[in-house]
């Protein structure tokens, strides 16, 4: 178990505090807390920087990438209100994270959610540190929580384009809240959360079974499922959410009858290319040093997206005789999804098959699938982000093995860490579980939240003000003025 539990590069959100943390003096030699002195000895001015620039990135990705890639594939009239669903998430989000949201996703506390020991920054200054995922090397704990805070932004605001042109704005909000406590933070910690690697010495025991397993871990990480960057708790989640939220708000005035084109593919282009770029720090980032490893999940998000844009291109040349800018937008958002949790295990030919892969898949759900189940996603949440991540989470169990050029993980219970012995099956087994406990939970926890909301204050504009748009009937301006 303990070889399964410690990924190479691992997930974004490993850090505990160098407060707490061990060091190994010598192979064979005791352990001893560090001082202050070599706790800020152990952070290098690289990796800060790095670190910082993805944060920058990651933001990119929210506002402007995503408000631009779903504000042009709505009507006019709506374009408005996805700008600012978008933006205003983003704002509101970064609040929660900083107030309660960091605290319960990286702190311990428990297998599934952390505790409130951090709540509101407390005991976080310019003097306090986070763990990277190699031994002795240490960020500034500021930058560890701007950086996640970052992916706490942009997670509920992919959720508005399975629902976007027929959703109340203050509903929208209060729903981004709870959801976050609820859904997006508890997965956050059950995916991500560990000791760091410096606390393993104290930290792991023996089960039952003689099987080692870490005391101070989440439940997801402890099972030793590999989310590099965030397949499930960003994507699977946000895409599972989506579909949960398109079926409770129900199905856009016309729906089926009346032509609802993109108004501006010249916006989508613009956004998705923007996406591709945030990505980098996205998933390159989510190793949280700048190193070899980084440079691996830095081509793989490269190689990965250009295949998945390619495969989206030729499933549409063959079914509908043309490609479309559409589609090779959508292709590319596609790749970048499904090699998002595989990205720093893959190898570059491997990330290029998950790319080739998962866009005749998405391109199913997308054009088949939901046409014959008749639900309105309006953006294709789900079909490309929830399946998306699906495919790339599991995938992940297989493009990390070494045998095929993979990265496969590292052992942190010796010192220094090393390779693990890897056992493919077993790997896309627990892979399978991570990506059900993540349906069961987001698809639970905002079916609840939904309802909630839908039977109090609901959560769909009058008739009249959808067919007027929300950009006038919820705030009262227009995109454009013409």
């Amino acid at each position: 178990m303990i070889r399964k539990m410690f990924a190479v590069g691992g997930a974004v959100g490993t850090s505990l505090f160098v407060s707490a943390a061990a060091l190994a003096q010598e192979a064979a030699g005791p352990i001893k807390a560090p001082t202050a002195e070599q706790m800020a000895g152990m952070v290098d001015k690289g990796d800060t920087a790095w670190m910082l620039v993805c944060s920058a990135l990651v933001l990119m990705m929210s506002v402007p990438a995503l408000a631009l890639f779903y504000g042009g594939l709505v009507r006019t009239k709506n374009m408005l209100s996805v700008l600012m669903q978008v933006f205003m998430i983003v704002s509101v989000a970064a609040l929660v994270w900083v107030c309660w949201g960091y605290s319960l996703a990286f702190t311990g506390g428990g297998p599934f959610v952390g505790g409130l020991s951090k709540a509101f920054l407390a005991g976080v200054d310019g003097t306090t540190f986070a763990a990277t995922f190699s031994n002795n090397v240490y960020l500034p704990e500021y930058v560890f929580v701007v950086f996640q805070m970052t992916f706490a932004c942009i997670t509920p605001a992919l959720i508005v384009g399975a629902f976007a042109e027929r959703i109340k704005f203050t509903p929208l909000i209060l729903f981004v809240v709870a959801w976050l406590t609820i859904v997006y933070f508890p997965i956050a910690h059950m995916v991500w959360y560990w000791a760091g690697p410096d606390f393993l010495v104290d930290t792991v025991v023996k089960d039952a079974a003689g099987a080692l397993v870490s005391q101070d871990a989440g439940f997801l990480w402890g099972m030793g499922a590999l989310d590099f960057a965030g397949g499930t708790v960003v994507h699977i989640n946000a895409g599972v959410a989506g579909l949960v939220g398109c079926l409770f708000v129900g199905k856009r005035v016309g729906f089926g009858k009346e032509a609802t084109p993109p108004h501006s593919m010249t916006m989508t282009m613009i956004g998705a290319s923007l996406l591709w770029v945030g990505w980098f720090g996205f998933n390159a980032g989510s190793n949280l040093e700048a190193n070899g490893v980084t440079g691996v999940a830095f081509i793989n998000t490269f190689v990965a997206t250009a295949a998945a844009a390619v495969s989206w291109a030729i499933v549409e040349q063959i079914h509908h005789k043309r490609p479309s800018l559409l589609g090779a937008a959508t292709g590319a958002v596609a790749g970048l999804v499904a090699i998002t949790p595989a990205s720093g295990f893959a190898a570059p030919m491997t990330a290029i098959v998950l790319g080739l892969v998962v866009s005749p898949i998405c391109y199913l759900f997308v054009s088949t699938i939901k046409n014959r189940l008749r639900y309105d996603d309006t953006l294709d949440v789900f079909g490309v982000h929830g399946i998306g991540g699906i495919v790339g989470a599991i995938g992940t169990g297989i493009v990390a093995d070494p045998a095929l050029g993979g990265q496969g993980f590292f052992d942190y219970t010796v010192f220094p860490a090393a390779v693990g012995e890897y056992d493919m099956a077993a790997q896309v087994v627990t892979q399978i579980k991570a990506v059900l406990l993540t349906v069961a939970w987001s698809g639970i926890g905002s079916a609840v939240l939904f309802a909630a909301l839908k039977y109090t204050i609901g959560l769909r504009p009058s008739e009249e003000a959808e067919r007027e748009g929300l950009d006038l009937a919820e705030h009262g301006e227009r995109a454009y003025n013409y």
